[in-house]
């Protein structure tokens, strides 16, 4: 069929303390154009009911979209999309799963190198970013004594000013966020 589109199946992967939810205005443009998409909460995000005191390793936090890639039937190939964080959660699924990804697009994206161990881009990060820059975020270590791990929750300032600064305040209808910018 002549001037036919080929659809595509896109998985979009959502970056740190974010879930599925924050693709909710690429995925029906995507699907508007006749492709197929997957949005999805990794471990202890979003609506993902596990607890993150139960998620000890990257491979843990990407359990959701490598399950979603194991379950693709032989020969189906996906687009993946990674934001933020999400870059190595595409990376470790795009290393596990080479055959059924045509291409991974790290969209502002953490994104990992060969001669590195993987989360030397995020530790790199880390060491450089000023602690009085993360604003209200809250880290929790928890886990073995030995080797802890650390989770992040961003607060409301550091949404507010970082990470949605140009969000109309009108639309941050949030009563929680109001409650904390107020």
């Amino acid at each position: 069929m002549e001037g036919a589109k080929k659809q595509c199946h896109f998985i979009l992967v959502h970056g740190a303390c974010h879930g599925a939810w924050s693709w909710y205005k690429l995925k029906p443009l995507l699907e508007s154009a006749g492709h197929r998409v997957t949005v999805l909460d990794l471990a202890a995000s979003g609506i993902n009911i596990k607890d993150i005191k139960d998620v000890h390793t990257m491979h843990q936090y990407t359990e959701p979209l490598l399950e979603i890639l194991a379950a693709l039937p032989s020969g189906e190939r996906v687009i993946l999309v990674g934001h933020s964080l999400g870059g190595l959660n595409l990376a470790l699924a795009m290393d596990k799963f080479p055959k059924k990804i045509s291409v991974g697009v790290f969209m502002t994206a953490f994104m990992p190198d060969t001669t590195h161990r993987p989360s030397y881009v995020l530790d790199q990060y880390c060491e450089r970013i000023p602690a009085d820059a993360w604003l209200d975020t809250e880290f929790a270590a928890y886990g073995r004594p030995e080797q802890p791990l650390t989770a992040m929750l961003f607060g409301a300032k550091f949404l507010a000013f970082k990470l949605y600064q140009l969000t109309p305040s009108e639309v941050l209808t949030n009563e929680f966020l109001l409650n904390k910018l107020s």
